[in-house]
């Protein structure tokens, strides 16, 4: 079979489970964390993931250079080598530049690329309409559309939405707006497009989203906690509302950490953070942000002591 066919016979019916927004280790500016890489890779996929994410908001991918996104890609690949299928993350203020990075993806073995709207300049939405159809013509991969209107201030609207489901190379919709309205909304889009795979972003809403019809999560916690977050995937598709709660307790416990430091940047630090703390990777960030320092460290630490994997 070839990647082209795999990656199409994949998205034949929807992609379920949980599929965490992959960090980018990084031991520099400009200088991928290789080692913890890989042990984070082989942390997530033995948690039982089913899929990974990468060069996405909690991957930094804005702030690095294409030519790192372009190694990271291929070092991903390499390391996960055919056991659970990539996901790329191309958004770019630059078509040019998003169908680049689509080409690398294809080439490095991924199965699918995820684009956001482009940020800086908000367009219309008839002009996201327009740049969404216009890219699917240049992509060589099945297209993931990425609603986060608190990062990009244009939001996918339904509608939009609607008629963007004609594309058979759309394969569906990753929503972190956190409006439970509006995934209730997304996902009678279905009606349209049973194949589609609807994908929430906050992690504390995996279980009311999987139980109101959506097909799983991309959830940074899972970057520490796979196992956690795949078993309330599990548990939530199930119906087995015992269990539910008692896992709902383990990622509530896990939300503080989100609330450590006062920037912006602090869920991807604090998402490192933790990572470094359980010897997983380093924590180095993208310029322009820091890495948390010691006061924020022991918060952090105390937080994920409290949280129980698999209770």
């Amino acid at each position: 079979m070839t990647e082209s066919s795999r990656s199409t016979s994949l998205f034949a019916q929807p992609l379920q489970g949980v599929i965490p927004p992959m960090i980018t280790p990084l031991t520099g500016r400009d200088t991928i964390d290789e080692a913890g890489t890989e042990r984070l890779l082989n942390h997530v996929i033995e948690g039982g993931v089913a899929g990974v994410f990468i060069l996405g908001t909690t991957g930094e991918a804005p702030s690095l250079s294409y030519r790192l996104r372009r190694d990271f890609i291929q070092l991903t690949s390499r390391i996960v080598s055919d056991r659970v299928p990539i996901m790329v993350g191309i958004t770019d203020t630059s078509f040019v530049e998003s169908v680049n990075l689509a080409h690398a993806a294809r080439e490095a073995g991924a199965v699918a690329v995820v684009l956001s709207t482009p940020y800086y300049f908000p367009a219309g939405q008839t002009e996201l309409a327009q740049y969404i159809e216009h890219i699917v013509e240049e992509l060589p991969l099945p297209l993931m559309l990425y609603n986060i209107p608190s990062l990009t201030k244009v939001t996918f609207e339904i509608e939009t939405l609607r008629d963007l489901s004609s594309h058979s190379q759309i394969v569906g919709v990753k929503d972190s707006s956190g409006d439970t309205d509006y995934f209730r909304e997304l996902v009678t889009l279905k009606e349209l497009r049973p194949d589609w795979t609807i994908l929430v972003g906050p992690e504390h809403l995996l279980a009311e989203t999987v139980q109101g019809g959506g097909d799983g999560g991309v959830n940074g916690g899972a970057n520490i906690f796979p196992k956690l977050f795949t078993a309330m995937f599990t548990a939530a598709q199930a119906g087995n509302t015992d269990r539910v709660a008692v896992l709902q307790a383990q990622i509530d416990n896990l939300q503080p950490i989100y609330d450590v430091g006062k920037y912006a940047s602090r869920f991807i630090k604090a998402t490192k953070c933790a990572a470094s703390l359980r010897g997983i990777c380093n924590d180095h960030m993208a310029e322009p942000f820091n890495h948390f320092f010691e006061p924020e460290r022991q918060k952090v630490a105390s937080i994920i002591d409290k949280v129980i994997e698999t209770p």
